[in-house]
């Protein structure tokens, strides 16, 4: 049953967005490769690579004229877009079964160690392991994607970009973690400078 509920939340979000679906599929693979990377056992590996897949699927809910826009956010649209975490996670938690740390990835994966990040201002040992090996991945994938008003860091750049925000927004032992996954990112990306 969870099978089928994890494919039609993504097949909703497919429809809805299809650049955050593929965002999303990226996401997933990398977590993939941290969770062999790190030799998680099954469930852990299971649980940070779903979380990964599932990690915007709040997005799902957000207004098209905010989430397709194809500028910078204002003030008051960032305050709705930073609502998906939040309806990601208990639209998830509607369905029966669903294990509480899938959710708990799609809830906090923007919160930052310096306590700056969101929905709770959570820092440190505070945000769970997953979440923060999620927010790495994630971050890594919008810096080195194209955005309709801007253009995607290079690897190196966006390796650079982590390594300056560890220990404040990202989990140094992580983030070292990630970066030997380069050059080709377990070679989920073709044709990337």
């Amino acid at each position: 049953m969870e099978e089928r509920v994890y494919k039609d939340i993504m097949d909703r979000l497919l429809e809805k967005d299809p650049n955050t679906y593929e965002h999303s599929i990226r996401v997933g693979q990398l977590c993939e490769a941290m969770a062999e990377r790190l030799n998680l056992h099954d469930k852990q590996a299971n649980v940070l690579i779903l979380g990964g897949y599932l990690h915007d699927i709040g997005k799902i809910f957000v207004p098209d004229d905010i989430l397709l826009k194809d500028s910078a956010l204002s003030a008051s649209e960032w305050e709705v877009m930073r609502q998906h975490t939040r309806l990601g996670a208990s639209k998830l938690l509607e369905y029966e079964g669903i294990d509480r740390q899938i959710a708990e990835i799609i809830e906090l994966h923007h919160e930052r160690l310096n306590g700056q990040g969101y929905p709770y201002g959570l820092s440190g040992g505070e945000i769970p392991v997953l979440a923060r090996i999620c927010a790495i991945v994630d971050s890594f994938d919008c810096m080195v994607s194209d955005r309709p008003y801007r253009k995607g860091l290079s690897f190196r750049e966006a390796v650079d970009e982590l390594q300056y925000h560890s220990g404040t927004q990202f989990d140094s032992d992580y983030v070292r973690l990630f970066v030997t996954l380069s050059p080709s990112y377990g070679g989920i990306y073709t044709n990337h400078y």
